[in-house]
């Protein structure tokens, strides 16, 4: 899978606009650069965030990523873990 939309529990303020769902796209390997992928395979957050500034559309900034709601910077992490892995995307699962 190359995208994956996820829908916020607890949407993003952004000025006037509300952020409800994020779609992630899979990333190209030159879009690891500057990044650890063992890091990226441990969820550390602040890989895990430069990388969803990248791949995020909505592009999230890094003030939207240290303001979410953990749930939702969870399900975002899970679906970035399942990009490395090939496993089915767990979002993809629930629909």
């Amino acid at each position: 899978m190359n995208n994956v939309t996820i829908t916020l529990s607890h949407p993003i303020q952004r000025g006037e606009k509300l952020i409800d769902a994020v779609t992630l796209r899979k990333p190209k390997t030159g879009e690891l650069r500057g990044l650890k992928r063992m890091d990226l395979l441990q969820l550390d957050e602040t890989q895990t965030a430069a990388l969803l500034t990248r791949i995020s559309e909505p592009a999230l900034t890094d003030a939207d990523i240290a303001g979410m709601d953990i749930e939702d910077s969870t399900k975002l992490m899970v679906e970035v873990l399942a990009f490395f892995t090939g496993a089915p995307s767990p979002s993809a699962s629930m629909m």
